[in-house]
């Protein structure tokens, strides 16, 4: 190996290692918020008061995690994250599962079978997108009084349905947008219908971009406060505004180890969402994003 070659050897070498300590860096940064908060929920709070809250814990214990779970609240109504976790299910289940079957359908007419109109009216579910949350706070109350769903988590769903399908039919109109209009003139003059082409041929060519849809229609939803705090009530509030209760009716002192723990449990399923499917995420965005 000459003189050159061992200098490019090298220097590749250092750049990779260099690289390598960035992306570390970087990642204990973002992790240490984290580390910050697991740690504070395993430890006593006579621990917290008088040691560092960045110390590791000398004396585990669970019983901050039990407490956010299913610790009784004063002046509001809860009883910790227990009952308010499945309302956050249950509203977010159909939610993100019919607004992503409905942006699949929007974004297979649009591009697919198209006719008068059809440009007007994806500009205007596009626009749809970028309307502020708190714009439509007062018209929404009043529709949802009008149908005598305020306070329900029946309510909460149709809001947030109303809400994704813009960003569903952008996501699936611009996937289906580079599939060859070919196959779909094929299907018909074989005698396909709609829903025939759309359901044996579309949707199991569309992996990437439903997990796509199903992760961020998934993680608006469970993070929502501002809707779930203005048209939820009492015993249908979701975890977000839970939390924000439980956090807010101690009357003893702060209790950051239970705040730490209810703050994990409520982040939980949007945290463990990106893990296992955050890789399928990627892959569908970059699928929807190159012309063929």
């Amino acid at each position: 190996m000459s003189t050159n070659d061992n200098i490019i050897y090298v220097s590749g070498k250092l750049s990779r290692f260099f690289i390598y300590a960035i992306l570390l860096l970087a990642t204990l940064f973002y992790l240490f918020p984290l580390y910050v908060m697991l740690a504070t929920s395993f430890k006593t709070l006579d621990e917290i008061r008088i040691g560092d809250m960045l110390a590791f814990p000398q004396f585990f214990t669970l019983d901050s995690w039990v407490n956010a779970w299913g610790k009784s609240c004063i002046g509001v109504e809860c009883s910790g994250l227990k009952g308010y976790f499945l309302n956050s299910i249950k509203m977010a289940l159909p939610a993100v599962l019919i607004s992503t079957i409905l942006g699949a359908l929007n974004g297979f007419i649009l591009t697919k079978w198209r006719f008068p109109g059809h440009t007007l009216i994806f500009g205007l579910m596009l626009f749809g997108c970028f309307i502020p949350f708190q714009s439509i706070l007062i018209p929404m109350a009043l529709v949802l009084g009008k149908l005598k769903l305020a306070g329900g988590i029946t309510g909460l769903i149709i809001v947030h349905i109303t809400y994704g399908i813009g960003f569903t039919t952008l996501f699936f109109r611009n996937y289906y947008i580079n599939v060859p209009t070919e196959i779909l003139n094929a299907a018909k003059m074989e005698g396909a219908g709609f829903f025939t082409i759309f359901l044996k041929i579309f949707v199991p060519a569309s992996l990437p971009i439903f997990m796509v849809s199903i992760i961020w229609q998934f993680t608006n939803v469970w993070n929502d406060f501002l809707f779930g705090v203005s048209f939820a009530g009492g015993k249908n509030y979701p975890v977000t505004v839970a939390l924000n209760n439980l956090i807010n009716s101690t009357t003893s002192g702060k209790e950051y180890n239970v705040d730490m723990a209810a703050a994990i449990i409520s982040a939980a399923p949007t945290l463990l969402v990106y893990v296992l499917a955050g890789k399928y995420f990627v892959r569908g965005l970059l699928a929807g994003s190159v012309k063929k």
